[in-house]
């Protein structure tokens, strides 16, 4: 299946560890802080990973990369922990030579996303949390129940990985995508495999398990939106709710879904979709959703969004249209929401992109 071209590149973090980095698609740049679970090599052909890819692609650069002891970055001898996982973020942000871009942090990986946006305010322009956490699995765990729980799991991982008995694939899957059909969950079962190997995933996963934002959270000084299905088995909803509360001004959007990576054929990955268009600014939406924008507008608010490309103020455009300026100002506000703007310099800009505010209206 045919995709927007792209380059894997190397980059060396601050340890020695060599990280494999992929760029692709056109536009504002987005970094994707994306699941350990991948492999930059095939995650085009993975029926789970594409839709997310196809849609980050749609109007971004988007660079992404695999994580430490996963995929092409070296597998050999590599510590994992928090700020690993930051210094890594931050080498790959310098080696694609990043001013200022979105964040897209997923699951447990999106800790170091928020550290880093955190240690870096300059450059992040907006941070995007699907499925994150607050704590990990042993930083909330109270009991020793509960702690012998989480080791069970990680024992059944370091025990199936390199099995092929299927029940093993099956288990660790159905706790990711319970809804998944049968082409994904062969397809996550297969990239499993190849991501890594039983002792590099077990380290990586005590890492996630032991991370705590409850300290840096609340230094967030970006947008910041927060997405979590409410459904998910691996990380609580509660976490999803925890996390928006601790970060200054976030929007928190509940998914109705099970899964805890979304699929393309569930109406919560519509809704997903939706709420980050919703949420960047109109310099960052993708040329389909600015076209069933302008789409949606009445002919009388497109003529007064070509005024208003024009340069002429809500005074001017009532003496123009003879009508008042109050319903001048509801136009304007009408037409804000529809275009996902929210001020007359954003309108103006996204209205002159599309050809508008160059002819005379008597």
């Amino acid at each position: 299946m045919s995709h927007p071209a792209e380059q894997i590149r190397f980059c060396t973090s601050r340890d020695g560890t060599r990280i494999a980095y992929a760029t692709c698609g056109a536009g504002p740049p987005l970094v994707w802080v994306g699941h350990w679970i991948r492999h930059l090599k095939f995650d085009w052909e993975s029926p789970i990973w594409r839709p997310w890819l196809s849609w980050m692609t749609r109007g971004h650069r988007v660079v992404r990369y695999d994580w430490r002891g996963c995929g092409l970055s070296d597998r050999e001898g590599v510590e994992f922990s928090l700020e690993k996982h930051t210094e890594d973020l931050e080498t790959v942000v310098e080696a694609a030579g990043l001013e200022r871009f979105v964040l897209f942090g997923m699951l447990s990986e999106g800790s170091a996303g928020v550290v880093y946006s955190v240690r870096h305010p300059e450059r992040v322009s907006h941070l995007i949390l699907y499925g994150a956490q607050v704590r990990g699995r042993f930083a909330r765990s109270e009991t020793p129940e509960q702690i012998e729980e989480v080791e069970t799991r990680l024992k059944v991982l370091q025990i199936g990985w390199p099995n092929d008995t299927p029940a093993y694939g099956r288990f660790f899957t159905s706790l990711h995508i319970p809804d998944a059909t049968p082409e994904q969950t062969q397809s996550f079962n297969e990239v499993l495999r190849l991501t890594s190997s039983p002792a590099n995933a077990v380290a990586l996963l005590r890492a996630f398990f032991k991370d705590d934002l409850r300290e840096i959270a609340p230094q967030v000084g970006c947008p910041t939106l927060v997405l979590h299905a409410r459904q998910s088995t691996l990380i609580p909803f509660e976490e999803g709710r925890l996390l928006a509360a601790l970060i200054p001004g976030a929007h928190f959007v509940p998914l109705e879904s099970r899964n805890h990576i979304l699929l393309e054929n569930e109406p919560a990955w519509e809704q997903f979709v939706n709420a980050v268009d919703d949420f960047l600014p109109a310099a960052h939406r993708s040329p389909e959703v600015t076209a069933l924008a302008f789409d949606d507008l009445t002919p009388r608010e497109r003529e007064v969004l070509e005024i208003v490309a024009q340069g002429l103020d809500n005074y001017a455009i009532a003496a123009l249209l003879k009508i008042s300026e109050k319903t001048v100002r509801n136009h304007v506000s009408i037409i804000f929401s529809k275009l996902g703007v929210t001020s007359r310099a954003q309108a103006v800009a996204l209205a002159r992109d599309a050809g508008l505010g160059r002819r005379t209206v008597r």
